[in-house]
């Protein structure tokens, strides 16, 4: 028996069997390799990676990395399958533990955002709410975050969290991040210097704590955690995976342990950093969106624009330009519309 038919049955890869068994209940099951790493698929998608005994952590740290939250977003997934094959092959040796995850594989194999509700606003226990009891994507999330904490529990070091995306709208800025907010947290100069290894210029701190897997991980769990944006959404094999290339070897040189590169100068001054000064939640009948359904990304809005209103609020853009991300009108009552962002 090989390690991928010990982990993956009949399927080539990591991705294939996922997609192959979307709605099956698969139990735990572990392979090793010939160098002591042991990989563990905790469930469908998700996989535990453990170093051998005598492989050392040069970074001291615990990685979880996540992709698929969304089912349509699918150059991140193909990027983490690429990684586990290169592994299993033995191109390299794992350093640190890692949690990978393949966040909603029946939303994959429809290639579709979510079926019954946006999986990354059930996270940080929104799960519970009745209106999601019995949805299958309120048990997936319940279930990672189950695995997450018992994969913090387990490891030392510091943990870090990148959960990645593609986005449905075009973007001013192909590549960009959000920082979940936590009290009093700034952001540690090395993860900038990551995010620039990545190819991520651009940063968005976020004002206040949410119900994104990032937000979950960041307060829950004490983590590093960033939602990082990659490009375009695209089917699964209409991917340019060239344009994912930062993310990728910067992924394979923390899952090796190797020593970051140089640190360039004055990193705040290549990576452009943004506040969250508003989010625009669908307050009900009466709330009307004045976003274009076309806006990209970053599209700034002079002072005094009308952006939305209701009944009782009408929302001008204040006396500094705003910028808009991930407008989207279609959001259930309650659910955000779009963030408005400005020049830290």
């Amino acid at each position: 028996m090989t390690v991928y038919s010990d982990l993956f049955s009949n399927s080539p890869d990591w991705l294939d069997h996922t997609l192959s068994h979307a709605s099956d209940n698969l139990s735990e099951t572990r392979s090793q390799l010939p160098d002591g790493t042991i990989i563990v698929r905790k469930a469908l998608g998700i996989l535990e990676l453990i170093p051998g005994a005598n492989q050392s952590n040069p970074n001291d740290e615990a990685l979880i990395v996540s992709a698929g939250v969304h089912g349509n977003e699918t150059a991140p997934i193909e990027v983490l399958n690429g990684l586990v094959s290169e592994l299993l092959n033995g191109d390299w040796q794992l350093a640190c533990p890692l949690l990978l995850i393949l966040g909603n594989p029946p939303a994959m194999v429809k290639g579709d955002r979510f079926l019954d509700a946006n999986m990354n606003r059930l996270f940080h226990g929104a799960h519970q709410k009745p209106e999601y009891q019995g949805l299958p994507e309120a048990a997936r999330a319940r279930q990672i975050e189950s695995l997450c904490r018992d994969f913090q529990a387990s490891h030392s070091g510091q943990l870090s969290h990148y959960d990645l995306h593609t986005a449905i709208r075009p973007s001013q800025r192909e590549k960009f991040a959000l920082y979940p907010f936590v009290e009093g947290r700034e952001v540690p100069a090395q993860q900038c210097e990551f995010l620039l290894e990545a190819d991520v210029e651009t940063l968005l701190l976020q004002h206040k704590a949410g119900t994104t897997f990032s937000s979950f991980s960041s307060s829950q769990l004490g983590a590093e955690s960033f939602t990082v944006e990659l490009g375009k959404v695209r089917p699964f094999g209409q991917n340019d995976l060239s344009r994912f290339t930062g993310i990728r070897e910067a992924l394979r040189r923390r899952f090796r342990g190797q020593p970051a590169p140089q640190p360039a100068k004055a990193t705040f001054k290549r990576l452009t950093v943004f506040k969250v000064v508003q989010e625009i939640l669908n307050t009900g009948p009466s709330f009307v969106f004045h976003v274009p359904d076309d806006v990209a990304n970053f599209t700034e809005y002079a002072p005094g624009t009308v952006l939305w209103e209701d009944e009782s609020t009408t929302y001008r853009v204040g006396d500094q330009a705003e910028s808009i991300v991930f407008p989207n009108r279609d959001v259930p009552v309650g659910q955000r519309a779009g963030l408005l962002i400005r020049p830290r």
